[in-house]
């Protein structure tokens, strides 16, 4: 092995640059060189082979010169992008499609172009997905074919990967919103208001969780909580014509839910407070919230133009009214992007470098190849093979949602005020 290349994918997160330093260095001091793919995938997905890659502006090798003090450094030295050349395969078939496996061929061969022998990914469910492929893709090549191993190192603020317990940037992102709510929760005292804020968090609740009790919100609410009394169910109509039921949330539940707490402060004199809600809940919203909203490369909805942070802060005011005859001023507040490149904390930075090092353990020391690196207990690094975190079938991802029998999702129930009382 003499070239490796490092791609991150999808959005930033915290130690970023401690995971890709991390990764550099050990290679480097192996005598392996090191190049660093410019935004994702966006660079190789239209790859031709009619003009070779440039290096500086789609490429560039990383030197140790490079790497000092890089590790606790906020954003992403190579950038991002979320170009995705697996769009177009959704099951094991696809990859033997000359058309729909395009894409994933021409990446390789841009790769291939650099010399690269192996290629270490860095981004969420979406690139592990991505990853997944482009293992596969190679495994259908001919025999004579040059196979380049991929190692997928798991990064998600939203901290919903299966096979790690903990993603590097979660903690920092965490305390960065926790700090705003803090913030948002003298403000709210000095005023005898509300703030509703909306957390990122598009499958599960880690991050609202983590920022609500960390910030010492009053109640937090995720797609975790859309069941029993807060669930409802609603029948749609697809561009087919064919009719699906879909689970939604039950407003009027949530918003008992809310204006119950709200009351119960109030009998303590506590006419302020942040509610904390998870970005996902916007997926779990009737149809007609969401009707013309627009959809990425991954089929997901542009959960940022819903905005429903500032939607159930006017629900609630309404709610609330209603209940006590009383006015409230609620407002909504979208948080998130200023976490993403926050300066990381010790916590992310130590496990950042030491997933990075994973990459080099992965093929050097193990020769492995299709495997995620995890690392836990006393930041022990092990290999998640792809097989047992992608769906074979459809090649989809596990989500890891918050278990509601978990010690975690109790601690949060357990600081929040009881409305029974």
């Amino acid at each position: 092995m003499k070239r490796v290349a490092i791609l991150f994918a999808g959005g930033p997160a915290p130690a970023a640059n401690a995971v890709i330093s991390g990764a550099a260095f050990t290679f480097l001091n192996a005598g392996i060189e090191v190049i660093g793919i410019k935004h994702g995938y966006s660079k190789l997905i239209d790859f031709d082979g009619s003009k070779p890659l440039i290096e500086g502006t789609d490429y560039f090798k990383i030197t140790q010169d490079r790497l000092e003090f890089s590790r606790t450094e906020p954003g992403i030295m190579i950038g991002t992008a979320r170009a995705n050349p697996g769009k177009q395969v959704s099951n094991p078939d696809h990859l033997r499609d000359p058309e729909k496996s395009a894409p994933l061929g021409r990446v390789y061969n841009a790769l291939r172009s650099l010399g690269v022998d192996a290629l270490i990914s860095i981004g969420g469910d979406d690139t592990l997905k991505t990853a997944n492929k482009m293992k596969l893709y190679q495994d259908t090549l001919p025999a004579d074919k040059t196979r380049m191993p991929v190692i997928h190192l798991p990064k998600t603020i939203d901290n919903d990967y299966s096979g790690i317990d903990f993603t590097f940037g979660y903690f920092s992102a965490a305390e960065t919103i926790a700090a705003e709510i803090r913030n948002l929760n003298r403000d709210a005292a000095a005023g005898q208001a509300y703030f509703l804020v909306e957390a990122m968090g598009r499958s599960a609740g880690w991050l609202a969780y983590g920022a609500a009790i960390a910030g010492d919100a009053c109640l937090v609410l995720s797609v975790e909580d859309i069941t029993g009394e807060l669930e409802s169910s609603e029948t749609v109509t697809q561009p087919d014509g064919t009719q699906k039921v879909r689970k939604v949330m039950n407003l009027d539940a949530v918003m008992k839910k809310m204006t119950s707490m709200m009351v119960a402060r109030e009998k303590l004199g506590r006419n302020y407070g942040v509610i904390v809600i998870a970005e996902g809940l916007a997926e779990y919203l009737p149809y007609s919230y969401l009707s013309g909203i627009a959809r990425d490369d991954h089929g997901h909805i542009a959960i940022s133009n819903i905005d429903i942070g500032k939607a159930m802060a006017k629900m609630l005011g309404d709610a609330y009214n209603k209940l006590t005859g009383k006015n409230r001023k609620i407002n909504g507040v979208q948080m998130g992007y200023e976490s993403r490149c926050c300066v990381p904390t010790a916590f992310d930075v130590m496990l950042g470098s030491q997933i990075g090092a994973g990459a080099y353990r992965a093929l050097v020391e193990e020769k492995l190849n299709g495997v995620m690196v995890s690392v836990g207990g006393q930041f022990n690094v092990s290999f998640v093979p792809f097989e047992q975190l992608v769906d074979p079938t459809n090649l989809v991802t596990k989500v890891r949602f918050i278990e509601r029998t978990s010690d975690f999702y109790r601690l949060a129930r357990l600081l929040e005020l009881p409305t029974n009382k």
